[in-house]
């Protein structure tokens, strides 16, 4: 019943947010900065409000130090998961800026 989510992390944001591009893909801002794992502590707890389950359900999987992570949600179907990525569809995404 575990769901993995592909996503991009990008720390040092004013706030955190989960984005879905109108091609699925996930980008996660988050406030907190990419130094000594405070990105992917943020990352475990925002991941963990968002999709409404426990810190301890979620483990990352790969991308400890790389903005590409993968992410188990150990309590979450792959509907759910889809409901949830759903509302945070990007209707008209503006121009991207260069970074």
């Amino acid at each position: 019943m575990a769901a993995i989510l592909h996503l991009k992390a990008r720390p040092g944001a004013r706030a955190n947010q989960l984005l879905v591009a109108a091609d699925g893909r996930v980008t996660i801002r988050l406030q907190a900065p990419a130094q000594d794992g405070k990105a992917n502590a943020c990352l475990l707890a925002y991941l963990a409000d968002v999709f409404a389950v426990s810190k301890s359900s979620i483990t990352l999987l790969t991308g400890h130090t790389a903005p590409f992570k993968k992410v188990q949600l150990e309590t979450l179907d792959a509907a759910r998961l889809q409901a949830v990525l759903a509302r945070h569809q990007a209707i008209d995404q503006p121009a991207s800026r260069p970074e």
